[in-house]
């Protein structure tokens, strides 16, 4: 099924069932927001939100270092996450303060740069996983696992390393994707894979992988002489 969707490309991946809040400052994506606050009651109050691969998602700079409305151009990667509005506050300046949720991927079928101020998609919905998975359930006890050792090494206090994680294979391989410091190919590449299990795997690759890492940074000392000082040209 194609749907007619406004897009917000970001330097972020947003996965559903997180929160996203955001400061909206330039006036085509001003006039998004006021396009979803006027909706009638009950409509989906959403957008999505598209990681970009290339570009900026902040306008040139025009006259006076302002933003120039419409003039930004961006490649976006092409899958994403639909951000629902939840809260809006409308600040003085005429911006606002945003708060949102992610709820359902996608993925773009074309991109529409001129029917409205901001950026508008032909989206094809993705399918949520549901029910029950043996393999998703063994997976996620193994994520879990890997995932508080990773966060003990990143973390310094016991209580957020012992924080509750989700049982739901599905919700808890959003979670980690979002949580862990991976790299936004890395998180696009995370959103982008169907079903539940596979992004489980996916994941314990990669967290295996960060932890290797940090486990050889912390082995390795540099003389504080070296911190202090600019790097040697080669």
């Amino acid at each position: 099924m194609i749907a007619r969707l406004p897009v917000f490309p970001l330097a972020t991946v947003l996965f559903p069932g997180l929160v996203l809040p955001l400061h909206i400052f330039e006036e085509r994506y001003r006039a998004l927001v006021r396009h979803l606050v006027g909706l009638p009651e009950g409509a989906p109050r959403e957008f999505g939100v598209v990681a970009i691969q290339s570009g900026w998602e902040v306008a040139p700079a025009g006259p006076g270092d302002r933003a120039t409305p419409g003039a930004g151009k961006v490649t976006l990667h092409e899958v994403g996450c639909t951000a629902e509005l939840r809260q809006v506050t409308e600040l003085a300046d005429g911006g606002f303060d945003i708060v949102t949720v992610g709820r359902r991927r996608f993925r773009i079928a074309e991109v529409d740069d001129s029917t409205e101020p901001y950026l508008t998609a032909d989206v094809e919905w993705l399918p949520d996983p549901g029910g029950t998975d043996e393999v998703a359930d063994l997976l996620a006890a193994r994520v879990i696992a890997v995932f508080r050792q990773y966060l003990g090494l990143i973390r310094s206090d016991p209580e957020e390393i012992s924080e509750q994680l989700p049982e739901d294979p599905t919700v808890l391989s959003h979670l980690v994707a979002a949580t862990a410091a991976l790299t936004v190919d890395d998180r696009q590449r995370l959103l982008a894979i169907d079903d539940t299990a596979s992004r489980l795997r996916a994941e314990l690759r990669l967290l295996n992988r960060e932890a290797a890492l940090l486990r050889q940074v912390r082995a390795v000392p540099v003389p504080l002489a070296e911190l202090a000082s600019p790097p040697t040209p080669n």
